[in-house]
């Protein structure tokens, strides 16, 4: 049974030692805090030697004396010791408000900081591609480890079901580049000159494009919450465990599987957009679509097809490595799983317009223009 709390005072010169034994327990401290706050003259030290047991409130009141007697606590325990420091931590005033921050120096600083994240997530991705490269090669040396039905699978859900949505968002969107170029060059007289812009304009920029940012939408965030919910259930380490490679498993294939079909859902989007312009070329500027498939055939270089059909590769790449990237950096709860996914779309689609300015710089100066 606990001994009840007790208290000796020492009168020593230069102040009194507070001698406290027994167990500081709430159901043995009894009248002890009273007794504490009845002291009122210099006090040196609390000596905690003789006390067999304490809990927090026995902490709490020890501390609260010292700190209003400004006296040393002696011969405590190490469990006794570091609960009385975590008791007096919790004494420590906390700011109601945070610290108020000039308007220019808070968004100097979000500036800073995002430029520092964004520069850290494409040194995570570079050094992402890396691994995935030395994934391939570990695969080309072992053909076994090749996982066919996997990408066979991803073929599907990014190429397959994707030819839906991606035909009707290329269809509309050759009548609305035909429409609204019809009714600038109707001004000079040239609506013929439409045919022009629908061919040169889906070919080589907006079929791949528009295929890319949609690709992006479904498949990347696809890929970052489908990586990231295994990674949270650690799936992704049991596979580790057992030897399999994430690399070669779970992202080879969906790269893979972007990488190839992107070409194909890219020349699709842009044989729909051509439909759509000439359809509405056909309804409002009665052009008969033999006319426009003539004129087509006449003004659209042969390069204008190979400048989207190399692009499309690169932004499969990008947006399957943004989408796998992003997946595996998922730690701790679910709601990450949301960010990531977000992160991806968004990081892929800006990347893969930046890099469309690149391709655009570079081949007008080889020359396919």
């Amino acid at each position: 049974m606990n001994k009840a709390a007790d208290l000796a005072e020492e009168v020593r010169e230069g102040g009194s030692v507070l001698r406290l034994s027994g167990s500081l327990a709430i159901a043995c401290l009894h009248d002890l805090p009273d007794r504490l706050d009845a002291v009122s003259g210099p006090v040196a030290a609390i000596d905690l030697a003789d006390v067999t047991h304490m809990d927090t409130i026995g902490a709490w009141t020890v501390h609260r004396a010292a700190t209003r007697l400004s006296a040393e606590i002696t011969g405590a325990s190490g469990d006794a010791g570091r609960l009385i420091d975590a008791v007096g931590a919790l004494d420590e005033p906390v700011a109601i408000r945070p610290d108020h921050v000039p308007a220019l120096r808070r968004v100097v600083g979000q500036i800073g900081e995002a430029v520092i994240n964004s520069f850290a997530t494409l040194l995570g991705l570079i050094g992402f591609f890396g691994g995935t490269l030395v994934a391939t090669w570990n695969v080309i040396r072992h053909p076994r480890r090749f996982r066919i039905n996997a990408v066979v699978q991803r073929f599907e859900v990014v190429g397959v079901s994707a030819l839906g949505i991606i035909g009707l968002m290329s269809f509309l969107i050759g009548i609305v580049i035909a429409q609204q170029g019809s009714v600038q060059l109707r001004q000079f007289g040239m609506e013929m000159l439409t045919i022009n812009l629908v061919g040169r304009l889906t070919f080589r920029e907006l079929g791949v494009l528009m295929t890319a940012i949609m690709v992006a939408g479904r498949s990347g965030s696809a890929f970052a919450a489908q990586l990231g919910t295994m990674k949270l259930t650690e799936e992704v380490d049991a596979m580790r465990t057992i030897g399999v490679s994430p690399m070669e498993a779970l992202v080879l294939p969906r790269t893979l599987a972007v990488v190839i079909m992107m070409p194909l859902l890219g020349f699709y989007a842009s044989v729909m957009a051509v439909i759509g312009g000439g359809f509405l070329c056909a309804v409002a500027l009665e052009i008969p679509p033999i006319t426009f498939v003539q004129r087509l055939r006449e003004v659209v270089p042969i390069t204008d097809l190979w400048v989207g059909l190399i692009k499309a590769p690169v932004f499969g790449i990008i947006i399957a490595l943004a989408g796998c990237f992003q997946g595996l950096q998922v730690e701790a709860n679910a709601e990450e799983v949301g960010l990531r996914t977000t992160a991806a779309v968004v990081q892929a689609i800006f990347l893969v317009i930046v890099i469309d300015a690149f391709f655009a710089v570079f081949f007008t100066w080889v020359g396919w223009v």
